[in-house]
């Protein structure tokens, strides 16, 4: 029986021919050598944190949630090779028993680590790249079910695309990961103005491991947040913590969502009442379990990076965007700070970059206002986040990414039948 695919944000539903769920590098092999030799395509989905439509497929739906785990670990070079659908979640626990940790993570743990790093996912820190920047090395299976072992040293051209291939050069088995040894957060949030915040942008950035910003539309309000290294551990209270994540921070907020989807006039009173009651305080636990931040209200999301000396001219543009065009939003907009890579069509690719996202409640209309924002962003250099809702066509892509044709070759190259394609991936690179 056929079965119905959706994402966690709802936005997306489609109906694959099958679904396969191989339990080793072996069966993956042979599900892609099948599909070759059937002139049939794949795609492979991880968690279904994606908006956009990087999976659908009524062809052969590839699932690693029967794929996980770690594979070996080399303790004095602190590498971890691990299996590609390992949940986020599961890993922070697996390296935390043998003393390991990810040196930096972003604010959900759900995700596949393939999900995650294929489509760029990113956390917050001046001094730390996107995840994919984490990688030492992979392996990848080809559209003809070869492997290829590449890294820095080995196959490096490979490499480099490999790090960020939305799932369109082949299927990673595995990934072998830089770690860290185990560390301690000390969580810090605060309320205060979004000119403060702006005026300190550069010390918050410069002194922390760790910074991002919430702002509310309509308000001159923001919800700071930063991150340092601690040796305490001061939890918080479990049952507090689990009441403020569930009913105030969740709860609360999506009854005031849903009061919003139906009067959306109410919008600028639903940031401003969010803004009133933004929680304060700080706690310290271990690394993974501080990144990790409880996601129970639904949205729509689109998230674009910019060079880091455009986000300011850039957040107020948008400021006085939302309030000239009486936007009826109240989520707010988040906004991180990422380190410059060299992975080849990685957003942040050579450049000091600053993310924003915005955010719209499941079920209110979001085409307009993102579009708005996306056309700002645009003009600042943006590049979107893979994952994210954007309407970037390939000469949009071939626009913002210097490497963007040399990308099209080694996939070309790695996947001449074209397996590995859906039609959205055949649209941004061009392919009839």
């Amino acid at each position: 029986m056929k079965m119905k695919v959706r994402n966690w944000g709802g936005n997306l539903s489609f109906t694959p021919a099958e679904i396969k769920y191989p339990k080793s590098e072996n069966e993956i092999v042979e599900v892609i050598r099948k599909a070759n030799a059937e002139n049939r395509n794949i795609r492979i989905k991880g968690s279904g944190h994606s908006w956009t439509r990087l999976i659908p497929t009524d062809s052969i739906l590839i699932s690693l949630d029967q794929y996980q785990g770690i594979i070996s670990i080399h303790k004095e070079k602190r590498l971890v090779t691990v299996k590609a659908g390992t949940k986020l979640k599961l890993l922070g626990q697996l390296l935390d028993s043998h003393g390991l940790a990810m040196e930096n993570l972003g604010d959900i743990d759900v995700q596949s680590i393939a999900g995650a790093l294929n489509t760029g996912t990113h956390g917050t820190g001046t001094a730390f790249g996107t995840l994919s920047t984490q990688i030492a090395g992979l392996t990848l299976i080809t559209g003809n079910g070869e492997k290829i072992v590449c890294s820095e040293t080995q196959n490096r051209g490979i490499f480099k695309a490999a790090q960020i291939s939305l799932g369109a050069l082949g299927i990673v088995s595995s990934y072998t990961l830089k770690c860290v040894p185990a560390y301690n957060l000390k969580y810090e949030c605060k309320k205060e103005t979004l000119e403060d915040c702006l005026q300190k942008l550069e010390a918050y950035n410069k002194e922390n491991r760790h910074f991002e910003f919430y702002w509310f539309p309509h308000t001159n309000v923001v919800q700071t947040k930063i991150m340092n290294k601690t040796e305490e551990v001061k939890k918080e209270n479990e049952i507090l913590k689990k009441f403020n994540d569930v009913v105030v921070d969740n709860g609360v907020f999506w009854l005031l969502s849903e009061f919003t989807r139906f009067f959306p006039g109410f919008s600028k009173y639903s940031s401003k009442i969010s803004a009133w009651g933004v929680s304060t305080g700080s706690y310290s636990d271990k690394s993974n379990l501080i990144f990790a931040t409880t996601r129970m209200v639904k949205f729509t999301e689109m998230e674009f990076n910019i060079p880091r000396e455009n986000f300011i001219p850039a957040i107020r543009e948008i400021q006085e965007t939302i309030s000239n065009h009486k936007i009826q939003v109240h989520f707010p907009l988040e906004c991180r700070f990422v380190k410059e890579d060299d992975i080849m069509i990685s957003p942040a690719h050579g450049r000091a970059s600053a993310y924003i996202a915005a955010h719209m409640y499941k079920g209110m209309p979001y085409k307009a206002y993102f579009k708005l924002l996306e056309d700002i962003l645009k003009k600042y250099g943006g590049r979107p986040h893979y994952g994210k809702l954007n309407t970037f066509s390939h000469e949009d892509f071939e626009k913002a990414y210097t490497n963007w044709g040399q990308f099209k070759k080694i996939r070309n190259q790695l996947d001449p039948k074209g397996i590995f394609l859906n039609d959205y991936l055949k649209g941004i690179f061009k392919i009839a």
